[in-house]
């Protein structure tokens, strides 16, 4: 039986456009980020809304590519696409942008987006384990700090960053525990509800109120033993770049076949909130600690994602991966090499790796190739 408290996130697209018109009428600034390692907690300190402006639809790609190469990742070129066909009115209302250099396609691209709406360019250090790496990264975001300052003319103190820390903490530790609740065999629901939950948030008190009543109604289907999935489904971790709405085709795939996806590693996924701040620390220098910390394909080495693949496999009791890289993501591509030796070697899984983009043309060919690795699996 699918979870009743689910309809809130089956409307999340529309609740957010209701929810994004409520608070500015209020008064409320936006401002757009593109990635994770955004920190989420300085915009909030500064009494403004983060809003994710990532792009998951296959229609923005055509408008984008009048300006950027074809050959180019989609959620890039979608991305784009939205400003170019002013059809994102998240992006219109941003007052700035926070455009984080995580690889060269977004850094170059974010040089033509200046020309649409103010651009701060948080520049990331990639070396996660070197200390100057770190003060570098430190000092941009303390940058940041004072470029939100001066745009939006308020004062972040500690005692606002440390509210905004503990709202952001509060709201990871509900979705971590959201997807824990995936750990059960059979699962209470389809992996493909979970990726709905983690859609754009607006208002992040409404939205963590919804996802903690979907958690109670999952406890209490786990305990009545009234579970969605089925005993001797294939559970499957999902790694590699993000997936949205619209841009979730494996994942549908991956369920027609009647596997689950019982956890997913990406940026949209487990990897986004399972570290917190530190609330013991100085409040910036604790943000600058989190967020430098997130293991994506960019950092050299990254083998946090590797440790953060380890712990979810055992913890979810996976029986195969499947590695998404879409079409131009380079650095998701060549480490895909590296994570599918990982984990050959220390569990002996098998891993799929499917490079795709986000139309549907090629849906035929990779039903057939999930069906042949879900095979193997037997």
């Amino acid at each position: 039986m699918r979870p009743k408290a689910m309809k809130y996130f089956d409307r999340l697209e529309i609740n957010s456009f209701l929810e994004f018109d409520s608070l500015v009428s209020a008064g409320k600034k936006i401002v757009g980020i593109y990635c994770e390692f955004s920190p989420r907690e300085l915009i909030l300190a500064a009494d403004a809304i983060p809003i994710c402006l990532c792009g998951y639809s296959h229609d923005k790609i055509a408008p984008a590519e009048a300006i950027l190469p074809s050959m180019l990742c989609p959620l890039i070129k979608s991305s784009f696409g939205y400003v170019v066909t002013e059809s994102c009115p998240f992006f219109i209302s941003s007052e700035f942008v926070i455009a984080e250099t995580t690889c060269d396609g977004k850094k170059k691209m974010y040089e033509i987006l200046q020309r649409y709406k103010p651009i701060f360019v948080l520049e990331l250090p990639q070396k996660p384990d070197d200390s100057e790496a770190f003060k570098h990264w430190s000092s941009e975001i303390k940058k940041l700090k004072e470029y939100i300052e001066n745009k939006l003319n308020v004062e972040i103190t500690d005692d606002r960053l440390k509210e905004a820390i503990k709202l952001m903490n509060e709201e990871r530790r509900t979705l971590k525990e959201l997807q824990e609740c995936m750990k059960s065999d059979p699962v209470p629901m389809s992996g493909y509800d979970m990726s709905r939950v983690f859609g754009r948030v607006i208002d992040r008190k409404i939205y963590t109120s919804h996802v903690k009543e979907l958690i109670d109604e999952l406890h209490d289907m786990i305990s009545r033993g009234d579970l969605d999935g089925k005993s001797d489904a294939k559970r499957i971790l999902l790694t590699g770049c993000p997936t949205g709405l619209g841009a979730d085709k494996i994942l549908k795939l991956t369920e027609e076949c009647d596997a689950v996806i019982v956890c997913r590693e990406s940026c949209t996924g487990m990897k986004s909130v399972d570290m917190n701040v530190d609330e013991s620390k100085p409040p910036l220098e604790a943000i600058a600690e989190k967020y430098f910390k997130l293991p994506c394909s960019c950092m050299t080495p990254n083998k946090g994602r590797l440790d953060l693949l380890d712990r979810m496999i055992k913890d979810f009791k996976v029986d195969g991966v499947i590695d998404l890289t879409w079409e131009a993501c380079h650095t998701y591509n060549i480490e895909s090499y590296l994570v599918a030796e990982h984990i050959k070697n220390r569990h002996n899984l098998p891993t799929l790796h499917i490079e795709t983009d986000y139309s549907d043309s090629d849906t035929a060919q990779l039903k057939t190739r999930i069906e042949a690795f879900l095979d193997i699996l037997w």
